[in-house]
């Protein structure tokens, strides 16, 4: 899911985009990224990463070069945020592989970061942005699921990360329709996950 804003001024007037934000005099760019999600969503970035310069001549009315950043925000924020306050009136959710069309050229910077999160979640811990503290099995695979795409084999899954030094096991467990499903958390000392 990503949160897009729907502009209240031309160029694009009504038409989704990317939430963004001029850069104050004081202000470092991370911090602006900060903020600007902040201003957008009420929650803070557990990843925040510079993803690209965008400055083509022609991708607005007036010349704009654009340093975008990128966040990972926990569905478990995500979800208990948006069930208390809701989001500001101009502000929705949208599937990421199911975007409208974006003012500007926000659908192409939508598809990059897409890429560079498929990319990066093969060989970085990136997937814990998403996902509380401790977390099941299950609930990891499901996010490499959605991230990549694509169906993974719970078991092959499993075998991999189990002999990986990459997630400890907690003495908790979280219940539910089946058996009881232990919590993992990731190893702050190991490298990767070697997926």
């Amino acid at each position: 899911m990503i949160p897009l804003v729907r502009r209240t001024r031309q160029p694009h007037l009504e038409q989704w985009a990317l939430p963004g934000g001029w850069l104050d005099t004081a202000e470092g760019l991370q911090d602006a990224a900060s903020r600007t999600l902040a201003e957008t969503t009420a929650l803070a970035p557990s990843f925040l990463e510079q993803l690209y310069t965008f400055g083509d001549v022609d991708r607005s009315p007036t010349r704009v070069v654009s340093v975008v950043y990128w966040a990972l925000l926990r569905s478990d924020l995500v979800d208990a945020q948006r069930a208390v306050q809701g989001a500001p009136e101009n502000v929705e959710w949208f599937d990421v592989d199911d975007l409208p069309e974006l003012a500007f050229d926000h659908n192409r910077i939508a598809d990059y970061a897409l890429w560079r999160l498929r990319n990066k979640v093969g060989y970085s811990r990136i997937a814990a942005g998403l996902l509380p503290d401790e977390f099941t099995l299950s609930e990891l695979r499901e996010v490499y699921e959605s991230v990549l795409g694509r169906r993974l084999d719970p078991s092959n899954f499993r075998r991999l990360l189990e002999g990986s030094e990459a997630l400890v096991p907690t003495e908790s467990f979280r219940t539910g329709k089946h058996r009881p499903a232990r919590l993992f958390r990731y190893n702050a000392e190991a490298e990767d996950l070697g997926l």
